[in-house]
């Protein structure tokens, strides 16, 4: 979890209780060092974030502190709400969940005469055919991609062969109903389209991979130009 991320969730802790919560509550809920914690808070004061503390007692959110609401207009609420509706019902469960998460953050932290808007965007269906069957761990993969870590692969292609693969993953793509991972094959030395369904087994690597994921993103858009052009 990124630091950003993380000053967020504690927020979020602080304000769905009104009693007090340790800092080893807070470390462990967020699996992080208590040193680690005690930096994070010492950031949220200098950002003059109501936060009281006390030793031995615990921190508190105070009273009447909220988010500040959102600065967008009907339009883009409802685009939010609609794009958070389609990854509900055609992501894997842990981005499916965030994708929920969000609605109901949008719907706190706007103001309330735009409230119905997103409720009423995120409620309306999302046709579609029957969802993607994966049998690794979405989040593991998403995670693998913001980190650059190298993934192995366990893959079957279209004529039914199965190989192992050592892949730098670099995005997942969404055609026509399907999943890819894009990324970088050692063995064939290329770019490659993974079809989701079709990974047997997936493994996170300890190693990450040389140079900048925005860099490869870049040179894996002018390549497939290059092809389609060809």
């Amino acid at each position: 979890m990124r630091r950003t991320e993380r000053l967020f969730q504690i927020i979020q802790i602080l304000r769905s209780t009104r009693s007090p919560i340790t800092g080893k509550e807070l470390a462990d809920e967020l699996e992080i060092s208590i040193r680690t914690l005690y930096r994070d808070m010492a950031e949220l004061a200098a950002q003059r974030i109501p936060i009281t503390g006390e030793a031995g007692m615990g921190y508190v959110l105070d009273d009447g502190y909220d988010m500040p609401p959102l600065m967008l207009t009907a339009d883009e609420l409802e685009a939010a709400a609609l794009g958070a509706a389609w990854v509900a019902s055609e992501a894997d469960p842990s981005l499916a969940r965030a994708a929920r998460d969000l609605v109901s953050k949008l719907s706190e932290a706007i103001p309330k005469e735009l409230r119905p808007i997103v409720l009423d965007a995120s409620s309306k269906p999302i046709r579609t055919r029957a969802k993607v069957l994966e049998r690794f761990d979405g989040a593991l993969l998403r995670h693998a991609i913001r980190e650059r870590y190298r993934l192995q692969l366990t893959y079957t292609d279209r004529d039914e062969n199965t190989t192992d693969r050592i892949v730098w993953p670099l995005l997942i793509a969404f055609l026509d109903r399907n999943r890819y991972l894009v990324g970088w094959c050692e063995m064939r030395e290329d770019y490659r389209h993974f079809k989701t369904d079709r990974v047997k087994e997936l493994k996170v690597l300890g190693q990450k991979y040389p140079g900048r994921r925005a860099a490869l993103i870049k040179d894996w858009e002018e390549t497939t130009v290059k092809r389609m052009h060809c």
